[in-house]
């Protein structure tokens, strides 16, 4: 077995390539050898920020979570993983014995414990060990790539079933990047009959276009009531769910705005912690808005829809 090298950031613009110790998996673990890390917006903030809200790297970490590799050594309580298969890694770790565990809502456990979030270090290394309940095989035709990519779809579709999109929905997506592409799939996927997605940026609104976006909307410099009219005559009618990718405050209120009475607006952009928006808009118009915190029970749905 060779060194295990990792990405270890010491604090702000500091990353270094280190030698780490190869970890030996427990009796309910496994250990990966790492084929494909993703680089999230997140590794990017604390390496530029050194936080996110409460969560600062207050001693070296190793970064990254989205990740996939090869079953290299087996815990002896394992029997669904053998050595040389193909994984995805879900990166968080519940304790699984409280209430919010128990009752199937794990990405809220206090006690998580989720790659890359200090204090916990990540998976950009040659070795890493993770429990075998959270690894999933690959299927044949979905590569490493892609594999690592199981772990943003699984957002979207967590935001789908959040927004309880289902079939004949109308759709609007606020913000074309990664995530917001992804939605577009995800509520495809879930039946959405047709689909409105808002950005700043053409390119990234010519690929919403590429895979589905029905309308593609330039909001800069727009009203709120310009960007709503050109939503509306987009998607014929007022969107059922609106998912807000971006965080930005002027976006929450659009979404708040356009979605249809008695709809849902999801929420899975951060961006100050304390923001202003039309809450008599949405009270009396009883427009539901959802957060959502990661994922959950996502893995399996979003590798059934990678074979498609």
């Amino acid at each position: 077995m060779s060194s295990n090298i990792a990405a270890v950031l010491h604090k702000t613009n500091d990353l270094r390539i280190e030698e780490v110790p190869i970890p030996t998996p427990k009796p309910n673990q496994v250990q990966i050898k790492v084929h494909t890390v993703g680089i999230c917006g997140s590794d990017v903030h604390y390496w530029t920020h050194g936080e996110i809200g409460p969560f600062v790297v207050k001693k070296p970490m190793i970064v990254g979570h989205e990740t996939s590799g090869t079953v290299s050594q087996v815990g002896s309580e394992v029997t669904h993983l053998k050595v040389g298969d193909r994984v995805a890694l879900e990166p968080g770790l519940p304790c699984k014995d409280c209430d919010i565990c128990k009752n199937g809502r794990y990405n809220l456990c206090t006690k998580m414990r989720f790659f890359a979030t200090p204090p916990i270090d990540g998976t950009l290394a040659r070795y890493i060990v993770h429990d075998a309940d959270f690894c999933f095989k690959l299927p044949e035709n979905v590569s490493f790539e892609e594999g690592a990519l199981i772990e943003p779809l699984s957002v979207a579709i967590h935001a789908s079933k959040r927004g309880d999109v289902k079939m004949g929905d109308r759709i609007l997506i606020c913000g074309a990047g990664p995530i917001g592409i992804l939605n577009v799939l995800a509520a495809q996927a879930a039946g959405a009959i047709s689909i409105a997605i808002t950005d700043i940026d053409d390119s990234r609104l010519a690929l919403a276009k590429k895979v589905g976006a029905g309308t593609t909307i330039n909001v800069r410099n727009k009203t709120s009531l310009e960007i709503k009219s050109e939503v509306v005559k987009g998607l014929g009618g007022e969107p059922n769910v609106s998912i807000e990718c971006t965080g930005v405050q002027t976006s929450i209120a659009t979404a708040i705005e356009t979605t249809k009475s008695g709809g849902t607006v999801v929420l899975i952009g951060l961006g100050e912690s304390v923001i202003q928006f039309p809450i008599v808009e949405a009270a009396t118009r009883e427009v539901d808005i959802r957060g959502i915190f990661r994922y959950v029970n996502t893995y399996p749905k979003a590798l059934e829809l990678s074979t498609l």
